[in-house]
């Protein structure tokens, strides 16, 4: 009983984590939207502008270098818990809806 107990926590807090880094990922994309120059052309991209060194100028390529760490991240948590609830265990299941709705919630 204590093996499953701590084997439904950690599905929960994994599923929780999963939510955490969904939001995270969608916070990092709006920063990197607002980080974006205005023109798209190679040179605005590649460097700052004259007399526009705005604080989001040439950061966006960081921004977009973390959305890709979070979405591996993402990836991997999803695939972990998806593993986990193709057990067909029960608990196991219930444990993956409740973190899930509890990090969504949160």
């Amino acid at each position: 009983p204590a093996g499953m107990v701590l084997s439904v926590l950690v599905i929960l807090l994994l599923s929780v984590l999963y939510e955490a880094v969904k939001m995270g990922k969608a916070v990092l994309l709006r920063r990197a939207l607002l980080a974006l120059p205005r023109s798209l052309s190679q040179e605005a991209l590649t460097e700052p502008q004259e007399g526009n060194s705005g604080p989001g100028q040439g950061r966006w390529f960081w921004f977009h270098v973390g959305q890709t760490l979070f979405h591996v991240l993402q990836v991997v948590l999803g695939y972990m818990v998806m593993l986990a609830v193709m057990s067909y265990n029960a608990w196991i299941f219930l444990g993956a809806i409740a973190g899930s709705t509890l990090g969504y919630f949160l």
